[in-house]
């Protein structure tokens, strides 16, 4: 395969019908360490919103049992990912997702906010640091993903574009993003386990940390109370992942999928895993379950995939 192949073949998808195999393409071929570093950061946003932070540090999940909460995303989301909204397997990662979401009283503004970072900040990385630009076809394709897991998870008034879903984003950081001292906890929680990732294992945890705050922006750097990195760290730091992107650019085209359970990152179930058992269970859950249908995408319930 040529450089540009996979491009080409996700430019003649119809991104309103095809879009599971354009997002697939793009987080598992075409920039699979973009994305996923895009999505962990995704995450690590939400934090600066105080309901947000707060509830994930009052489950102790995030600071105690980082690293399996940490491979139980991933995982339930590579579930989906590969096997498609309405497989088995995508259908139990859903149903795992809205029984752990429905334990919870999370308002349908922090779900959207959630899954708005999933849509933009993944393109705003490959913006700044991939090899090349997202294609218009690509960043619709991915919308359109997004909107539909969206629907199957029962959140209500979903943007229609990607525009519209940076419109959110941006205008729900502004209002909601402010300093909570369990966001905080976790957000130093998720940068600790960074640090032990490989490469970042062979590296000073200092040094990470500092990489990481200086990609990270101001708004959300004030939100946790992180110092301001100087302006040669932040050129360093992003000088950097674009010298990489230049690197990337040559290397050979992927032709075997890699999803999140191939990551060296992953690490809480060497001997393999089954998805409806990733996750937390919490003793009460709160929510009326069903048959096991998928949620049509009116359903006036969040959770009604839940089962």
């Amino acid at each position: 395969m040529k450089r540009f192949d996979l491009r080409r073949r996700t430019d003649r998808l119809d991104p309103e019908t095809q879009y599971e195999e354009i997002a697939r393409i793009l987080a598992t071929q075409e920039f699979p360490w973009d994305i996923n570093q895009a999505l962990s950061f995704a995450l690590f946003r939400t934090y600066a919103v105080p309901t947000i932070g707060r509830l994930l540090f009052e489950t102790g999940e995030f600071t105690e049992r980082v690293q399996k909460r940490y491979d139980d995303t991933g995982l339930i989301l590579d579930a989906v990912l590969e096997n498609g909204l309405t497989s088995d397997p995508g259908r139990a990662g859903i149903r795992r997702m809205n029984q752990m979401h429905g334990s919870y009283d999370i308002s349908n503004d922090d779900m959207r906010y959630v899954l708005s970072t999933f849509v933009v900040i993944p393109a705003r990385w490959i913006e700044d640091f991939g090899w090349r630009k997202l294609t218009r076809n690509e960043i619709v394709g991915t919308t359109n993903y997004y909107r539909a897991l969206g629907r199957y998870m029962g959140i209500k008034e979903i943007p229609e574009t990607f525009e519209a879903f940076e419109k959110f984003l941006d205008d729900y950081e502004r209002e909601h993003f402010l300093f909570d001292s369990g966001g905080r906890a976790v957000a130093d929680s998720t940068l600790d386990l960074l640090c032990t990732f490989p490469p970042n294992n062979l590296a000073p945890a200092a040094l990470i940390k500092r990489f990481s705050w200086a990609l990270m922006d101001d708004p959300l750097l004030d939100a946790f109370a992180y110092r301001r990195p100087s302006r040669l760290a932040r050129t360093l730091s992003r000088g950097a992942l674009k010298a990489r992107a230049r690197l990337v650019r040559f290397y050979p085209v992927r032709t075997v999928p890699k999803f999140a359970r191939d990551l060296p990152n992953i690490r809480s179930y060497p001997n393999g895993y089954d998805v409806e058992k990733l996750g937390t269970f919490p003793r009460t859950c709160p929510v009326q379950h069903t048959n096991g249908t998928v949620a049509p995408e009116n359903t006036s319930s969040r959770t009604a995939l839940d089962a």
